[in-house]
């Protein structure tokens, strides 16, 4: 079982790079750039380290980009 830091990036066989935002005895929570957010149960998961984690953890996780409707001109 590997506790991670929030804010560690990783490299996944499967869904490619991502950054830690939870990890705990019981589940760790990855948001993959290309996959988005997955859960794992810590004790069974495996993934590449690929860079130290951060000094401080990160003060926002990452979100999606909302998508914006476009707004359409009143015809006169």
């Amino acid at each position: 079982m590997h506790i991670l830091v929030e804010g560690q990036a990783i490299k996944h066989e499967l869904y490619g790079a991502g950054v830690v935002t939870e990890s705990n005895t019981e589940r760790t929570t990855i948001d993959f750039d290309d996959h988005g957010v997955k859960k794992f149960v810590t004790s069974m998961w495996t993934a590449e380290l690929i860079g130290e984690p951060p000094a401080t953890p990160p003060g926002k996780r990452r979100g999606r980009r909302k998508t914006v409707k476009k707004k359409v001109a009143a015809e006169k």
